[in-house]
């Protein structure tokens, strides 16, 4: 019984006293000092013997309108200034651009070659954390515009800025020759199809001309067909002509015997001779009708008859035979046709093809120089850097000591509430001390 006042008078309290506390802190001050003392001098040591981390980046801008003006004006590539950004981003983030250049710059990579490494594992260490690629949100435009943000961290005693720089010259140029091989590739090809085109209408051409040459020869042939037809009946009429004039000379002849009448006369001068007058009477013979054939006499009807049957060719009877000569002549050479195949150069005659050889002409003058375009503007090259971006000294060395206060106080507080539990005796901190002891 004389021992429950001092019991009560070392029991716990549910408060916690921040005097006390920061006290016993206090008193444990060296055990905290040395805490921070050491995790500072391990964040010294950390700072000093990590290799230190440079970075180096340039900013990409579309170019200037008038720097593609001539590419554009050329009407066969089209490239505005942002797809001209984005053609060399592409190449930039390019594996094998960065892979050909790492090859055609040995030197420059040196460093990164380990003992045992081939040249493409050499690379891709260097790859995986040595670039960064910033491009604009296409969801969320940038007000200042288009840019391209290639960055670079490196460790020390690396020629960063020449390899970011010569990097971006090399992409640079790997597109530009991407685009005159493209533009090349594109005028070969319109000049192609031009090409086709012309040779199209000039095939168009020489069907027409002998199609044309075909008919005209064709309707020659068919109008001497028809002048010989014609010139064969005509003939054939006129023989039939003779025959039928014998056949009434003959006729004529016998009646002409038969009367009497040797020399011309007529009917009126035959009734004349009959019945003469004492006077002298003149008379005058009015008459529609034809008279006949044999009033001409025998003289004249047989030298007549002996013409015709003499007579090898009825052609000069007709003027007729005359004009199919003529024309059967012309026919003889068709001066149209002679015309079209002594054309020499052909090509003057092709139709709707001046447009396509205006093209094809303009094509192959095109002289772009694509050494002198400019893709993209370098709006800020890569600089030296002039302090590593890692490790950063004097936030490491803060933290350790903020890190090893925070553990030398945690280890003080410890202490103290192991030396309570000590000066309480079996007394738990947790444990009710109004229950007798056993």
């Amino acid at each position: 019984m004389n021992n429950t006042p001092q019991l009560h008078r070392h029991l716990p309290s549910d408060e916690i006293d921040l005097f006390e506390l920061f006290h016993a802190i206090w008193q444990r001050k060296k055990r905290v000092l040395a805490c921070t003392a050491l995790a500072g001098l391990l964040g010294v040591g950390y700072t000093v013997l990590t290799p230190a981390v440079y970075q180096v980046s340039s900013v990409l801008l579309p170019a200037a309108i008038n720097e593609l003006d001539a590419l554009n004006r050329s009407e066969v590539y089209t490239l505005p200034p942002e797809d001209a950004l984005a053609k060399v981003g592409a190449q930039l983030d390019s594996y094998e651009a960065r892979l050909n250049f790492f090859k055609a710059n040995p030197a420059l990579f040196e460093p990164f070659q380990r003992p045992g490494q081939n040249l493409e594992q050499g690379f891709e260490e260097f790859n995986r954390n040595a670039f960064s690629l910033m491009l604009p949100d296409p969801k969320k435009p940038d007000p200042l515009g288009q840019f391209v943000r290639l960055e670079m961290n490196y460790p020390q005693g690396i020629d960063g800025v020449a390899i970011l720089n010569g990097f971006i010259d090399y992409a640079i140029n790997l597109q530009r020759e991407q685009v005159g091989a493209d533009l090349k590739v594109i005028v070969n090809n319109r000049l192609n199809e031009l090409q086709g085109k012309i040779e199209a209408a000039r095939a168009n051409y020489e069907a027409a001309k002998a199609s044309k040459i075909a008919l005209l020869l064709e309707r020659d042939k068919v109008s001497r067909a028809q002048l010989h037809d014609e010139l064969t009946a005509l003939r054939l009429q006129m023989k039939i002509a003779r025959t039928n004039r014998l056949a009434e000379l003959d006729e004529a002849i016998s009646i002409a015997r038969a009367i009497g009448i040797k020399t011309p006369t007529t009917p009126s001068a035959m009734g004349a001779v009959a019945s003469r007058s004492a006077g002298q009477i003149m008379r005058t013979e009015v008459t529609n009708q034809q008279i006949p054939l044999y009033f001409m006499g025998t003289d004249v009807l047989e030298a007549e008859r002996r013409a015709l049957q003499q007579r090898t060719n009825d052609d000069f009877t007709s003027a007729r035979v005359a004009e199919i000569g003529k024309e059967l002549r012309m026919l003889e050479v068709n001066r149209d046709v002679e015309v079209l195949n002594n054309r020499k150069d052909e090509d003057l005659f092709l139709q709707d093809v001046e447009r396509l050889r205006t093209e094809a002409s303009r094509l192959r003058a095109l002289n772009i120089d694509m050494s002198t375009l400019k893709l993209v503007t370098v709006d800020r090259q890569g600089q030296e850097p002039l302090k590593p971006i890692k490790p950063r000294k004097a936030l490491i060395i803060a933290l350790c000591l903020v890190v090893g206060l925070m553990v030398g106080t945690l280890a003080a507080l410890i202490g103290h509430f192991v030396q309570i539990r000590r000066e309480n005796g079996p007394f738990s901190m947790g444990s009710d001390p109004r229950l007798p002891v056993r």
